[in-house]
């Protein structure tokens, strides 16, 4: 698909709708060539593409690149155009900005206890939109949470809030962090039923996360979506109190957003 990018209210609005939709795209700019500086491109994760540079073989090599450039979890970067295009020697020393458009990253936390409250102001403070959910109304008052990204929600039905904060799941990862095995199920099904979020992590032993796992199993959840629950949640650092405990989950969910291993950076 091709649209005009010349106008700004045309790039604004194709933005707008990506975001509404909770889509990610990449926005490239020509910022410095003999002509057209300022030309944009939009190419969706399948190569789909608005806009144009006026020249065919080059749009094509932008799009490749954008598609590769997608997969690579960077936000922006700068290219030249004998970096990905060598082929197409007139636009060897143009210069492209690659930037990538994606929706708000929230986390949605299930469960409100001393893990739950640290994991949705740590959150808050990384720069997440943080949704705090618990059925119990002491455990979501404001008062206790001053910050405003995060937003509270007193749930009458898990299943029903989780599935609310979730939406279509994109750029979002579910936290669930009950007081027990009737509220994780509830959780963790309508997190793998309503959407497919970027992360799904579950909190507790191996037991007590392997017993929900089997009984969602048998409840009819594939295999494959349960293969995508992290549990028990978060990375290993030998957290003991809640603060910690917040820490690794959040260390874990950044750890899958940006494509890294966990590993110390002295052993690489």
């Amino acid at each position: 698909m091709k649209d005009s990018t010349d106008n700004p209210r045309s790039v604004s609005s194709l933005l707008r709708r990506f975001l509404q939709d909770g889509a990610r795209a990449i926005v490239v700019t020509l910022i410095e060539a003999p002509r057209n500086v300022g030309a944009k491109l939009i190419v969706e994760g399948k190569g789909s593409h608005h806009g144009s540079f006026a020249d065919a073989a080059l749009d094509e090599a932008v799009i490749r690149q954008a598609v590769v450039f997608l997969a690579s979890k960077e936000e922006t970067r700068t290219f030249y155009g004998r970096e990905f295009a060598r082929e197409l020697s007139a636009f060897s020393d143009a210069q492209f900005l690659f930037e990538l458009i994606q929706p708000e990253q929230s986390v949605v936390i299930c469960g409100a206890g001393h893990v739950g409250a640290a994991l949705a102001r740590l959150a808050a403070l990384l720069g997440y939109r943080a949704t705090l959910i618990d059925d119990r109304k002491e455990f979501v008052r404001r008062e206790d949470f001053p910050e405003t990204n995060i937003e509270l929600v007193k749930a009458e039905s898990w299943s029903e809030a989780v599935r609310a904060a979730s939406g279509n799941g994109r750029g979002v990862s579910v936290a669930i962090v009950t007081r027990g095995h009737s509220e994780d199920e509830q959780c963790l099904r309508a997190a793998l039923s309503a959407s497919t979020p970027d992360y799904v992590g579950l909190i507790g032993s191996k037991r007590r996360t392997r017993i929900v796992l089997e009984r969602l199993r048998e409840s009819g959840i594939s295999s494959e979506q349960l293969a995508n629950v992290h549990a028990p949640i978060g990375l290993d650092i030998g957290a003991v109190t809640p603060e910690e405990v917040a820490l690794a989950i959040l260390a874990e969910i950044v750890a899958v957003r940006r494509g890294g291993t966990g590993r110390s950076l002295s052993s690489r």
